[in-house]
Protein backbone atom coordinates (compact mmCIF):
# COMPACT_ATOMS: atom_id res chain seq x y z
CA UNK A 1 0.00 0.00 0.00
CA UNK A 2 1.83 3.54 -0.91
CA UNK A 3 2.08 5.57 2.03
CA UNK A 4 0.07 9.46 2.27
CA UNK A 5 0.90 12.28 4.08
CA UNK A 6 -1.38 13.09 6.02
CA UNK A 7 -1.47 17.06 8.36
CA UNK A 8 -1.18 16.09 12.22
CA UNK A 9 -4.78 15.91 13.51
CA UNK A 10 -6.27 15.39 9.98
CA UNK A 11 -7.88 12.15 8.88
CA UNK A 12 -7.08 10.41 6.38
CA UNK A 13 -9.43 9.72 3.16
CA UNK A 14 -12.29 7.74 3.64
CA UNK A 15 -10.93 5.53 1.00
CA UNK A 16 -7.30 5.26 2.44
CA UNK A 17 -8.76 4.18 5.88
CA UNK A 18 -10.74 1.25 4.22
CA UNK A 19 -7.74 0.15 2.17
CA UNK A 20 -5.76 0.39 5.78
CA UNK A 21 -8.42 -1.92 7.08
CA UNK A 22 -8.38 -4.26 4.43
CA UNK A 23 -4.77 -4.75 4.57
CA UNK A 24 -5.05 -5.54 8.18
CA UNK A 25 -7.36 -8.33 7.61
CA UNK A 26 -5.64 -9.34 4.94
CA UNK A 27 -2.44 -9.89 7.55
CA UNK A 28 -4.49 -11.81 9.78
CA UNK A 29 -5.37 -14.25 7.04
CA UNK A 30 -2.20 -14.69 5.53
CA UNK A 31 -1.10 -15.20 9.10
CA UNK A 32 -4.37 -18.02 9.34
CA UNK A 33 -3.09 -19.53 6.36
CA UNK A 34 0.49 -20.03 7.14
CA UNK A 35 -0.97 -21.83 10.32
CA UNK A 36 -3.23 -23.54 8.47
CA UNK A 37 -0.80 -24.65 5.48
CA UNK A 38 1.81 -25.86 8.06
CA UNK A 39 -0.72 -27.95 10.52
CA UNK A 40 -0.98 -30.60 7.61
CA UNK A 41 2.13 -30.03 5.96
CA UNK A 42 1.71 -27.93 3.12
CA UNK A 43 2.49 -24.03 2.24
CA UNK A 44 -0.15 -21.44 1.60
CA UNK A 45 -0.10 -21.79 -2.14
CA UNK A 46 -0.37 -25.73 -1.78
CA UNK A 47 -3.21 -25.43 0.32
CA UNK A 48 -4.71 -22.68 -2.01
CA UNK A 49 -4.73 -25.06 -4.73
CA UNK A 50 -5.83 -28.04 -2.96
CA UNK A 51 -8.73 -26.18 -1.60
CA UNK A 52 -9.69 -24.95 -5.26
CA UNK A 53 -9.10 -28.56 -6.40
CA UNK A 54 -11.47 -29.70 -3.84
CA UNK A 55 -14.30 -27.09 -4.73
CA UNK A 56 -13.78 -28.66 -8.28
CA UNK A 57 -14.65 -31.95 -7.56
CA UNK A 58 -13.48 -34.93 -9.69
CA UNK A 59 -13.54 -33.28 -12.95
CA UNK A 60 -10.37 -32.01 -11.78
CA UNK A 61 -8.04 -28.87 -13.45
CA UNK A 62 -6.20 -28.69 -15.78
CA UNK A 63 -2.64 -26.74 -14.49
CA UNK A 64 -2.93 -23.93 -16.86
CA UNK A 65 -6.40 -23.51 -15.61
CA UNK A 66 -5.70 -23.44 -11.75
CA UNK A 67 -2.93 -21.12 -12.49
CA UNK A 68 -5.34 -18.73 -14.25
CA UNK A 69 -7.97 -18.95 -11.78
CA UNK A 70 -5.85 -18.20 -8.82
CA UNK A 71 -3.80 -15.83 -10.15
CA UNK A 72 -0.19 -17.75 -9.71
CA UNK A 73 2.40 -18.16 -11.90
CA UNK A 74 2.33 -21.65 -13.66
CA UNK A 75 5.87 -22.66 -12.68
CA UNK A 76 4.79 -22.09 -8.87
CA UNK A 77 1.58 -23.93 -10.19
CA UNK A 78 3.46 -26.96 -11.30
CA UNK A 79 5.65 -26.79 -8.65
CA UNK A 80 2.77 -26.95 -5.92
CA UNK A 81 0.74 -29.72 -8.13
CA UNK A 82 3.95 -31.97 -7.68
CA UNK A 83 4.50 -31.63 -4.47
CA UNK A 84 1.08 -32.33 -3.55
CA UNK A 85 0.91 -35.49 -6.17
CA UNK A 86 4.12 -37.06 -3.66
CA UNK A 87 2.17 -36.19 -0.91
CA UNK A 88 -0.63 -38.04 -2.73
CA UNK A 89 -2.85 -35.60 -2.07
CA UNK A 90 -4.07 -35.02 -5.50
CA UNK A 91 -3.85 -37.54 -8.61
CA UNK A 92 -3.46 -36.80 -12.52
CA UNK A 93 -6.17 -37.75 -15.00
CA UNK A 94 -8.00 -37.79 -18.49
CA UNK A 95 -9.26 -34.36 -19.34
CA UNK A 96 -12.97 -35.10 -19.52
CA UNK A 97 -13.15 -32.51 -21.73
CA UNK A 98 -9.80 -34.08 -24.00
CA UNK A 99 -8.93 -37.37 -23.55
CA UNK A 100 -5.41 -36.03 -25.04
CA UNK A 101 -4.72 -33.77 -22.07
CA UNK A 102 -4.26 -34.17 -18.27
CA UNK A 103 -6.24 -32.56 -15.47
CA UNK A 104 -5.19 -32.55 -11.96
CA UNK A 105 -8.14 -33.39 -8.98
CA UNK A 106 -7.93 -33.80 -5.45
CA UNK A 107 -7.85 -37.52 -3.91
CA UNK A 108 -9.81 -38.56 -0.98
CA UNK A 109 -6.76 -37.79 1.35
CA UNK A 110 -6.33 -34.43 -0.26
CA UNK A 111 -10.05 -34.01 0.73
CA UNK A 112 -9.87 -35.01 4.67
CA UNK A 113 -6.45 -32.56 4.72
CA UNK A 114 -8.21 -29.33 3.50
CA UNK A 115 -11.26 -30.72 6.27
CA UNK A 116 -8.83 -30.78 8.57
CA UNK A 117 -7.37 -27.36 7.56
CA UNK A 118 -10.89 -25.90 7.83
CA UNK A 119 -11.15 -27.07 11.11
CA UNK A 120 -8.66 -25.16 12.74
CA UNK A 121 -9.34 -21.73 14.83
CA UNK A 122 -9.62 -18.92 12.72
CA UNK A 123 -9.84 -15.60 14.29
CA UNK A 124 -10.89 -14.01 11.28
CA UNK A 125 -13.90 -16.14 10.67
CA UNK A 126 -15.09 -15.54 14.30
CA UNK A 127 -14.67 -11.80 13.45
CA UNK A 128 -17.44 -12.12 10.88
CA UNK A 129 -19.32 -14.47 12.06
CA UNK A 130 -19.82 -11.39 14.78
CA UNK A 131 -21.80 -9.60 11.97
CA UNK A 132 -25.20 -9.70 12.34
CA UNK A 133 -26.37 -11.45 9.36
CA UNK A 134 -27.83 -8.56 7.50
CA UNK A 135 -24.20 -6.99 8.24
CA UNK A 136 -22.32 -10.35 6.34
CA UNK A 137 -24.91 -9.89 3.75
CA UNK A 138 -24.25 -6.46 2.93
CA UNK A 139 -20.22 -6.96 3.38
CA UNK A 140 -20.23 -9.98 0.78
CA UNK A 141 -22.57 -7.84 -1.47
CA UNK A 142 -19.90 -5.22 -1.59
CA UNK A 143 -16.63 -7.77 -2.22
CA UNK A 144 -18.50 -8.80 -4.63
CA UNK A 145 -18.53 -5.47 -6.53
CA UNK A 146 -14.81 -4.56 -5.36
CA UNK A 147 -13.84 -8.25 -6.40
CA UNK A 148 -15.22 -7.51 -9.95
CA UNK A 149 -13.39 -3.77 -9.91
CA UNK A 150 -10.43 -5.24 -9.87
CA UNK A 151 -11.42 -8.30 -12.06
CA UNK A 152 -11.89 -5.73 -14.46
CA UNK A 153 -8.82 -3.26 -13.84
CA UNK A 154 -7.29 -6.44 -15.26
CA UNK A 155 -5.87 -6.42 -11.46
CA UNK A 156 -7.12 -10.13 -10.70
CA UNK A 157 -7.96 -13.13 -13.30
CA UNK A 158 -11.80 -13.38 -13.91
CA UNK A 159 -13.42 -15.03 -10.32
CA UNK A 160 -15.91 -18.17 -11.16
CA UNK A 161 -18.65 -15.49 -9.02
CA UNK A 162 -22.30 -15.53 -9.79
CA UNK A 163 -21.74 -12.37 -11.35
CA UNK A 164 -19.81 -13.06 -14.39
CA UNK A 165 -21.74 -16.60 -14.60
CA UNK A 166 -24.16 -17.21 -17.72
CA UNK A 167 -27.24 -18.76 -15.55
CA UNK A 168 -27.00 -15.65 -13.30
CA UNK A 169 -30.22 -13.99 -13.58
CA UNK A 170 -30.62 -10.84 -11.52
CA UNK A 171 -33.48 -9.19 -9.23
CA UNK A 172 -36.12 -11.01 -11.67
CA UNK A 173 -38.38 -11.22 -8.29
CA UNK A 174 -40.02 -8.78 -6.39
CA UNK A 175 -38.78 -10.44 -3.23
CA UNK A 176 -36.37 -8.74 -0.96
CA UNK A 177 -34.51 -12.10 0.19
CA UNK A 178 -34.59 -13.63 -2.89
CA UNK A 179 -34.62 -11.35 -5.88
CA UNK A 180 -32.09 -13.66 -8.15
CA UNK A 181 -32.49 -16.50 -10.11
CA UNK A 182 -29.65 -19.25 -11.02
CA UNK A 183 -30.88 -20.88 -14.24
CA UNK A 184 -28.77 -23.96 -13.65
CA UNK A 185 -30.66 -25.05 -10.81
CA UNK A 186 -33.35 -23.49 -11.96
CA UNK A 187 -34.04 -21.72 -8.26
CA UNK A 188 -34.08 -18.37 -6.66
CA UNK A 189 -31.76 -17.09 -4.45
CA UNK A 190 -30.47 -13.80 -2.76
CA UNK A 191 -27.83 -12.08 -1.66
CA UNK A 192 -26.49 -14.01 1.20
CA UNK A 193 -26.16 -16.85 -1.15
CA UNK A 194 -24.18 -15.07 -3.71
CA UNK A 195 -20.83 -16.75 -4.53
CA UNK A 196 -17.79 -15.67 -5.24
CA UNK A 197 -16.76 -19.34 -6.32
CA UNK A 198 -18.57 -21.96 -7.41
CA UNK A 199 -18.00 -25.38 -9.06
CA UNK A 200 -20.83 -25.13 -11.87
CA UNK A 201 -19.62 -21.68 -13.55
CA UNK A 202 -19.38 -21.16 -16.86
CA UNK A 203 -18.21 -17.50 -17.57
CA UNK A 204 -20.93 -14.72 -19.81
CA UNK A 205 -19.64 -13.19 -22.72
CA UNK A 206 -18.79 -10.11 -21.96
CA UNK A 207 -22.07 -8.10 -23.47
CA UNK A 208 -24.11 -10.72 -21.35
CA UNK A 209 -21.99 -10.18 -17.87
CA UNK A 210 -22.24 -6.57 -18.30
CA UNK A 211 -25.90 -6.16 -19.15
CA UNK A 212 -26.28 -8.60 -15.61
CA UNK A 213 -24.03 -5.96 -13.96
CA UNK A 214 -26.06 -3.36 -14.85
CA UNK A 215 -29.50 -4.58 -13.77
CA UNK A 216 -27.41 -6.42 -10.57
CA UNK A 217 -25.95 -3.13 -9.23
CA UNK A 218 -29.50 -1.23 -9.58
CA UNK A 219 -30.62 -3.66 -6.90
CA UNK A 220 -27.47 -4.21 -4.85
CA UNK A 221 -26.38 -2.72 -1.48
Amino acid sequence: MIAVSIEPGSTPPLVDRIGDGLSRVATAMRSEAWTAAEAIGLNPTQLQILTFLVARGRSGMRVKQIAAYLGVSQPTTTDSVNALLRKGLVEKQADPSDARALSVAATPQGETAVRQAGQLASATEDAIAALSKLEQQDLLTHLVKIIRRLQTAGAIPEQRMCVNCRYFRPNVYDDAKAPHHCAFVDAAFGPAELRVDCGEFEGADAAERDAAWRVFNRGAV
